[in-house]
């Protein structure tokens, strides 16, 4: 794992940085909509010359001149902000869009809201004289019941007999109030079925559209938040941009640090390899120089002449071998 993560982190500065670029690209064509292939082929060659001239700058700030430092560093700065740019432009116009649909929607939501408070009227109305109508037949009925005249005759017994022009004038009210209770209720049946509808219309208008869907979280953070749901997005938008090019360009510096270190250790140890190597040889060299003798390295054992002579001799060759190893021993040590 550690050996592919300089590598893992260079794909996301690219990563990031393609996207980046894209956002970017594609927003500043809607800007100059008119040049739109011009400005993509202008975008697209200054963002990679922008990561390019990071790397660079990452690379050999040690070497290149003060004005060179400036103008690069400058460049790099600039470029990033007509990045942010591009990306707002292209964030912005996506939301737009979102925006006027979610506008006509609302709009269509609007009318038919209204034709419902249409209907809700009449329907008020239609009840409020429906209540009328109803009490009317309830005082015509009352007046019917005791549409009476009592009086007492020559022999004094109480006598009692309903009123026939009364009676008939009841009558007639009473059936044009309950012929009008009808027409009332039917009107009212209809009324009722009406604003069912619209408010059957209003719910899936409301549930079944998509852009609901795309706005339903901004919706709630502009709730929570008590803010218009245009400065959430402008906040989210901003947000993006500050982490979005930055983040690349910082990624890519890091990956060519990683590397550049991790070269940096690759080649220290084969130097202390090929060192260790050299010093393993010399001293194979040396011992296969002491191999042909069993003596000490002061001595040397001459063929006897009898058994009872043993000749010693110093050997001067090895001895100058032993002691110039031994002083390139050391010195390499001290090192």
């Amino acid at each position: 794992m550690a050996k592919r993560f300089p590598y893992i982190v260079l794909a996301a500065a690219f990563s990031l940085a393609a996207s980046a670029a894209y956002y970017s690209v594609f927003g500043l064509s809607k800007l100059f909509a008119s040049q739109a292939t011009a400005v993509i082929i202008l975008a697209s060659t200054l963002e990679i010359s922008k990561l390019i001239t990071a790397s660079y700058l990452h690379r050999y700030w040690n070497t290149i001149s003060g004005l060179m430092k400036i103008y690069l560093t400058t460049a790099v700065v600039i470029l990033m902000a007509i990045t942010s740019l591009g990306i707002y432009g292209f964030l912005a116009s996506s939301y737009q869009d979102t925006s006027y649909r979610l506008q006509n929607s609302e709009l269509i939501i609007d009318n038919v809201k209204t034709k419902r408070d249409r209907f809700q009227i009449q329907l008020d109305q239609i009840t409020k004289e429906k209540q009328t109508v109803n009490a009317n037949i309830e005082n015509l009925t009352t007046a019917l019941s005791n549409n009476r005249i009592q009086y007492t005759d020559r022999n004094g017994n109480q006598i009692i007999k309903t009123d026939a022009g009364n009676r008939k004038a009841y009558e007639k009210q009473l059936d044009v109030a309950v012929q009008r209770n009808q027409q009332l209720m039917q009107r009212e049946l209809a009324m009722t079925d009406s604003v069912s509808a619209m408010d059957l219309k209003i719910t899936n208008l409301q549930t079944t559209s998509t852009v609901a869907a795309e706005v339903g979280p901004l919706k709630y953070i502009a709730k929570i938040t008590n803010k218009s749901m245009d400065t959430v997005v402008n906040w989210l938008i901003l947000m993006l941009i500050m982490v979005f090019d930055p983040l690349a360009i910082i990624l890519l510096i890091s990956a060519n640090k990683i590397l550049h270190n991790k070269k940096i250790i690759q080649l220290q140890d084969e130097s202390s390899l090929q060192a260790e190597q050299s010093e393993a040889t010399e001293e194979s060299q040396a011992e296969r120089v002491k191999a042909p003798t069993q003596a000490s390295d002061n001595e040397i054992v001459l063929p006897l002449k009898s058994s009872n002579t043993k000749i010693t001799s110093p050997n001067p060759e090895i001895l100058s071998y032993r002691n110039k190893f031994k002083i390139e021993r050391e010195k390499k040590y001290k090192k």
